[in-house]
């Protein structure tokens, strides 16, 4: 285990780009992790989204990842090749194999960062904004990644609705193709609900939908908070919020770099915090975790 570190530490975790803020106070031991996957609007990048979202509040680290051909990943320093792939194929080109490599690397990434840094081995916190929230989201179906808590902000938690935004934003119609289908289908979270809530564990998840994002986000939001609480043994362990003047993005655009934290980020910033001082580390994980397994209901 490495030694405690005091300030913001930037690095590479198994090919994966990370900016991570240690506890403001000493943990006296190994410290809680959570890990976040910013948007690809502002903010852009695991720089920018730590200024956006820092949760300094949570007496654990937090280490924000970078999303494929983002930040220290970006082509040529832009982030042209993402619009790009958006533009080719919404779903085959992007948002698929983007959500696809973030939660292919987790594993590696985690590993890397354990033996780096100074956290437990306990159940992670889980945080993603828009496209990253789709990849938090994945990461709680797929439970290859033991999770305590989990917040997302604005998520894409449905693929065919960020078809339709792309669709309107470049004013073509997206060619929908049967691998296309599936691979939509993969990423819609409402009809996963079932995967996120089936496990023995159920972490607690904030559902974070802003009062001035896209309609259809808020709705698909709505519609994944009404699925999952019909599902959890503790309904209220699943909680759907609304911030009052939050459109889409938590940054000032174009969201590359650090900026100060906007009124509405700072809005967010505090009620993920709350959550997690909360789910993450006042109720103590493994507690939580062993309720959830020795309740037989489904």
């Amino acid at each position: 285990m490495g030694e405690r570190q005091t300030e913001i530490v930037s690095g590479v975790a198994a090919g994966v780009p990370f900016t991570a803020l240690p506890p403001a106070v000493p943990a006296g031991g190994p410290a809680p992790l959570v890990l976040t996957w910013h948007m690809i609007d502002a903010p852009r990048t695991d720089a920018a989204f730590a200024a956006a979202l820092p949760l300094a509040g949570v007496p654990a680290w937090r280490v924000h990842l970078g999303m494929p051909l983002c930040g220290a990943r970006m082509a040529d320093g832009s982030m042209d090749a993402v619009v790009a792939r958006a533009i080719e194929d919404a779903v085959l080109s992007y948002a698929a194999p983007f959500v696809r490599q973030a939660v292919d690397e987790l594993p590696a990434a985690l590993a890397d960062l354990r033996e780096r840094l100074p956290v437990d081995d306990g159940p992670i916190g889980v945080v993603g904004g828009s496209l990253g929230g789709a990849v938090a989201l994945r990461v709680l179906a797929e439970r290859r990644i033991p999770v305590a808590a989990a917040a997302v902000v604005n998520a894409a938690v449905r693929a065919r609705s960020l078809v339709a935004l792309i669709e309107g934003l470049t004013e073509q119609p997206y060619r929908w193709t049967d691998e296309a289908a599936q691979a939509a289908a993969d990423l819609d979270f409402v009809a996963r609900s079932g995967d996120i809530a089936g496990g023995p564990a159920q972490p607690p998840l904030l559902l974070v939908s802003g009062e001035q994002d896209y309609p259809t986000f808020r709705a698909d939001t709505a519609e994944l908070a009404a699925a999952l609480r019909g599902r959890y043994r503790r309904p209220d362990d699943v909680r759907l919020i609304t911030v009052p003047d939050l459109a889409h993005p938590l940054a000032e655009p174009p969201g590359v770099e650090p900026a100060p934290q906007l009124p509405q980020a700072t809005a967010v910033d505090a009620e993920i915090t709350a959550w997690f001082r909360h789910h993450l580390v006042s109720s103590g994980r493994t507690d939580h975790t062993e309720e959830s397994v020795s309740d037989g209901t489904t």
